[in-house]
């Protein structure tokens, strides 16, 4: 694939994973776990901030896999987010061990980026919701990071009256160096 088009995706996606990273600093202690802020409803248990991030990051990781055979999230995480019944995780997790989910799924990120072919590109994946191919799947995942990295913002709007800013694009570099 050409490396315009790499840099580009890189650039926006990283900017996706930035913003998700700045609202997961911003967040103050009391609120990371508090289950009466309601950014996101699971079946019908409440979930507080620190769930929604820990959603976005097990996604953020499946997707960029190479299929759901095989696929395991690094410890502490475990497959719960798969279970169709809304399984929650045992505990909230903290703040370090998500940045580490983070890192994780930026550095999965770059390299599926930077190993992109046409052909892979082009290669249809199935899932319970649809068809799409590589590609779209990139995109797909790109815009489920900016979605819950959105509701973070703006819990943090409502809840401490600030919100950190916009990031056009990620300044990471699109390749480790």
């Amino acid at each position: 694939m050409e490396l315009t088009w790499k840099t580009i995706i890189w650039q926006q996606f990283g900017a996706a994973m930035d913003m998700l990273e700045s609202a997961m600093r911003a967040c103050p202690d009391h609120l990371w776990s508090d289950p009466s802020r309601r950014p996101e409803w699971v079946g019908r248990n409440v979930v507080g901030f620190w769930y929604v991030a820990y959603h976005t990051l097990f996604w953020l990781d499946f997707y960029l896999s190479e299929s759901e055979e095989g696929f395991v999230p690094p410890a502490p995480f475990t497959l719960c987010e798969l279970d169709p019944s809304g399984l929650l995780p045992e505990r909230p997790y903290t703040k370090n061990e998500l940045q580490t989910y983070l890192d994780h799924g930026r550095e999965k990120c770059r390299a599926t980026i930077e190993d992109l072919t046409e052909q892979h590109a082009q290669q249809r994946r199935r899932f319970p919701w649809g068809e799409v191919s590589g590609a779209e799947l990139l995109l797909y995942n790109m815009r489920h990071v900016q979605h819950h990295a959105a509701q973070l913002h703006l819990l943090l709007r409502q809840t401490t009256g600030s919100t950190p800013g916009w990031v056009a694009q990620t300044k990471a570099k699109p390749s480790a160096e």
